[in-house]
């Protein structure tokens, strides 16, 4: 499942790729990835020029002069892929967006995913981006301050849970948190109000290391960006090497279930 250091590095390619181009059609195959009907989807594209490419945690926002937001969620897993003139689009795709030079931005999801469009005064009330909680590697917006806030309010909470939920931090979800919570030498099942403040200090500086290294890598190596190639990232510390030696004290990797979903933790390690 894409999450931030993918979903970032596909935004960046496409504002370099797409800026200042003009939708000429749009292309619905399945439209119940769509939050409005085809021809409302078409009706806010067409003829809009793409100004700027950004992303929030696993959100990627289209903006559109003069007055639209394309928002695009790979959900469990996909590609959004740049396709130039001439080139055809994806057989298994379930929308593309037209530009008048030629080239196209085509969606698959393996599971599920949307494709939604918005006008951009109504942006703040979309029901699934509206609520976005903090870009992790926004350095006036992620602080120790704002991150301790966080702490404090949650701290009823698992520290797995409050690192995951969309709405605290945007962009963390169940591949990244294992190392995140390794490098910190925390148990994902640990009460958040029992991290201490040195720990608290040191999983600020994991939560940035570890989604900012990966981003530099173009994410991760299973995960493909907008040309079709994959990421560089491959090498967890934990995460999914269950039954190998951790890399710090030898002790087996264990997987176990927490919640909903599934942890890789050093038994050792992670108190």
């Amino acid at each position: 499942m894409p999450e931030l250091p993918e979903v970032a590095n596909l935004a960046r390619q496409m504002d370099r790729e797409l800026r200042g181009k003009r939708v000429a059609g749009v292309d619905v195959v399945q439209p119940r990835c769509l939050n409005v009907s085809p021809d409302e989807f078409g009706q806010l594209l067409v003829h809009a020029q793409v100004n700027r490419v950004t992303s929030r945690g696993k959100w990627i926002f289209v903006d559109l002069e003069p007055e639209a937001t394309l928002l695009l969620n790979l959900g469990m897993g996909g590609e959004a892929l740049f396709h130039r003139k001439g080139e055809p689009l994806p057989g298994n795709r379930q929308s593309a967006v037209l530009f008048d030079d030629g080239s196209a931005l085509s969606q698959h999801f393996w599971w599920f995913g949307y494709v939604h469009a918005v006008k951009t005064v109504e942006l703040a009330s979309h029901a699934m981006t509206g609520s976005l909680g903090l870009d992790p590697l926004d350095d006036s917006e992620f602080t120790p301050d704002t991150f301790e806030k966080i702490l404090i309010e949650k701290e009823r909470s698992t520290i797995k849970t409050v690192l995951m939920d969309q709405k605290n931090i945007a962009g963390i979800g169940n591949v990244y948190i294992q190392d995140i919570l390794f490098a910190t030498g925390l148990h994902p099942l640990r009460k958040t109000a029992d991290v201490t403040a040195s720990e608290r200090h040191v999983l600020y500086a994991a939560i940035r290391s570890q989604l900012g290294h990966a981003l530099e890598l173009g994410g991760l190596a299973f995960e493909k960006d907008l040309y079709g190639q994959p990421g560089r990232f491959m090498e967890f510390l934990v995460g999914y090497r269950e039954g190998k030696p951790c890399p710090v004290c030898g002790a087996f990797v264990q997987k176990i279930r927490t919640g909903s979903t599934a942890s890789f933790i050093c038994p050792t390690c992670q108190t």
